[in-house]
């Protein structure tokens, strides 16, 4: 098949290396195949699995229970990240959170770390921890949805308390309470870009929960590397200002 035909438009992530010419078995999509598609056998899906690759796959098995499929066409895909970003998001209610979840994977976000802090509505730690599987999902169908290979990485949870910058990241916090002499966050990012030697450095952004954050929990992030930043001079909702975050770091950095 000819490179230039557009691959086929239903995407699916597997975790298993794909080869043209190779026929591979995915009976976890069979029913979601057959059943809610209604594809059958001789239909063109396309499979990623992170290599940063889309592979144009015909069905040549399918039921509602077993799936298979040869690789007709291997295709690089330029709608990976590029810049290295982690976004810290403070717990939400379950709504909104697995919103930020699948629109931030559509911006590109290279890592999610669900954060709970002091004002946040879902406690304790484990209780984050038992919906990593569910959110596990929602990052893997938005890559498939979006044109990505890659779904971001989603780190364990973690207590704001515990939060260290890796070396070398830049971390940029959005508070609301920020002081007039605090720069806006496209302000800073733009900066960096203009004045740092390239490649930029990885990046992190942190967002507060609803209710924000508390002074002295800015207070030890600060102390811990973070540079506070603003928003504009609006009060953002949580989840939106984690996204307007997301978009406005990444138009600065080029990515969009």
């Amino acid at each position: 098949m000819s490179g230039e035909k557009r691959l086929a438009r239903h995407r699916f992530f597997v975790e298993t290396p794909l080869a043209v010419g190779e026929t591979h078995r995915f009976d976890a999509l069979a029913h979601q195949l057959a059943v809610v598609l209604r594809l059958k056998a001789g239909d063109a899906i396309t499979l990623i699995n992170g290599d940063g690759c889309e592979y144009l796959t015909t069905l040549t098995e399918l039921s509602s229970r077993r799936a298979a499929g040869q690789v007709r066409e291997r295709r690089a895909t330029n709608a990976d990240p590029k810049i290295d970003l982690t976004l810290y998001l403070c717990s939400l209610k379950q709504d909104k959170f697995e919103w930020v979840l699948q629109k931030a994977t559509e911006l590109g976000v290279t890592r999610i770390a669900p954060v709970l802090s002091r004002r946040s509505v879902v406690r304790p730690l484990a209780a984050l921890a038992a919906k990593r599987t569910r959110w596990s999902v929602i990052l893997r169908e938005a890559t498939e949805q979006c044109g990505r290979t890659r779904p971001p990485v989603l780190l364990e949870a973690i207590e704001l308390s515990a939060i260290e910058l890796p070396e070398g990241t830049l971390g940029f916090l959005a508070w609301e309470e920020a002081g007039e002499d605090a720069p806006t966050l496209g302000q800073a990012v733009a900066t960096l870009c203009t004045t740092g030697a390239p490649p930029l450095p990885p990046l992190a952004l942190l967002i507060g929960p609803e209710g924000g954050l508390t002074p002295d929990e800015v207070e030890r992030l600060v102390a811990r590397g973070w540079r506070i930043v603003t928003l504009g001079c609006r009060i953002l909702r949580a989840e939106t200002a984690a996204l307007a975050a997301v978009a406005i770091t990444l138009d600065r950095c080029g990515e969009l």
